[in-house]
């Protein structure tokens, strides 16, 4: 097997090394030529799992060509925002070679799930989805992870699962590619919440309401954008939710935690080269919603405070202060 990885980040890397320790010859194209330079001269990144050692059998390249060159799988892992233009720059891909979104988020223009970007751009291709409860760092180092390969061709899903899948990295199949993607870009904002508790000092109590919340918010949205509810109780929907929102390793808790003790959001996303998605998913998972006529009161909180300078005081005093209503009741009031 010969995988192209679109994407040296964190995630990308991780999926690199993955993909060579089950026996694949890996291209993986990164965007910056450190990254490259320093992968080819001490097998490690300057800037992404930098401690963990990337395989001679993974070649990078700057090129996008020469990453996909002579590849029987390919693999997406770039940031939501830049999906679009970078599927835009890439060559064409022979219709037999799967194309799989490794990546959790949403268009921010147009609201796209990325299977929706990747077949807009390469209507022919076979689609899948990778998604679930995956930190890169313990991916990278093989530690047991489980995570759904999504797709409506149950075929390539199977072939997806044998190609990718582990002993240490289970897959398992879901034919609920809009739940799955969903999920992985929702929970993404509800870690930010959560992170914002936390450093407001609200308690567990407080962290497993809105973890609980949050999942009753991305389920609504799922099912009204087409997905079947019960994805978003699995790995794709509650899984990811709970490891995003209370891991030590959650990019996006960490930045609602910062919020909460003060920093703007500028200056949190200065310090890091690692994207926060659930910073991009809100106003998309807004827009979503106000086209669905669903209530997701986390969510505009969240878009509030990043966006719109809200106090994180008078957020969660909003959030404490609606009206009592059903626990199963989601649609907003007319």
């Amino acid at each position: 097997m010969s995988v192209a990885i679109i994407g040296g980040g964190s995630w990308g890397t991780a999926l690199a090394i993955h993909a060579a320790r089950s026996g694949a010859e890996v291209r993986l194209w990164a965007r910056e030529r450190e990254v490259v330079e320093a992968i080819r001269a001490r097998r490690r990144s300057p800037w992404y799992l930098a401690d963990i050692d990337v395989p001679p059998v993974v070649e990078p390249t700057t090129d996008l060509g020469e990453a996909l060159r002579g590849a029987t799988l390919v693999i997406v892992a770039v940031p939501s925002e830049f999906v679009a233009a970078t599927l835009k720059a890439l060559p064409p891909i022979p219709a037999d070679v799967p194309i799989v979104s490794a990546t959790k988020g949403l268009d921010p223009e147009r609201h796209l799930r990325m299977s929706e970007v990747i077949v807009e751009r390469f209507p022919d291709a076979r689609v899948a989805v990778l998604s679930g409860p995956t930190f890169a760092r313990e991916v990278a180092l093989g530690r047991p992870t489980a995570a759904v390969i999504a797709s409506r061709d149950d075929t390539l899903a199977a072939l997806l699962q044998r190609r990718l899948g582990a002993r240490e990295f289970r897959l398992y199949a879901n034919r609920d590619v809009v739940g799955v993607e969903t999920g992985g870009a929702l929970k993404n904002v509800m870690a930010i919440a959560t992170g914002i508790a936390d450093g407001l000092g609200l308690g567990e109590n407080a962290r497993a309401a809105l973890i609980t919340r949050g999942l009753a918010e991305m389920t609504r949205l799922a099912v009204a954008l087409g997905a079947v509810s019960g994805t978003l109780a699995g790995l794709a929907g509650l899984g990811d939710l709970v490891l995003t929102c209370t891991g030590s390793l959650s990019r996006n808790r960490a930045l609602g935690r910062e919020i909460a003790r003060g920093r703007t959001l500028g200056d949190v996303e200065a310090g890091t080269r690692m994207i926060a998605e659930g910073v991009r998913t809100v106003s998309s998972a807004l827009g979503l919603a106000r086209g669905s006529g669903i209530a997701m009161p986390i969510c505009e909180e969240v878009g509030a405070v990043l966006f719109q300078g809200k106090p994180v005081r008078d957020a969660l005093q909003s959030l404490l202060s609606r009206k009592p209503r059903p626990e199963e009741e989601g649609r907003r009031d007319p």
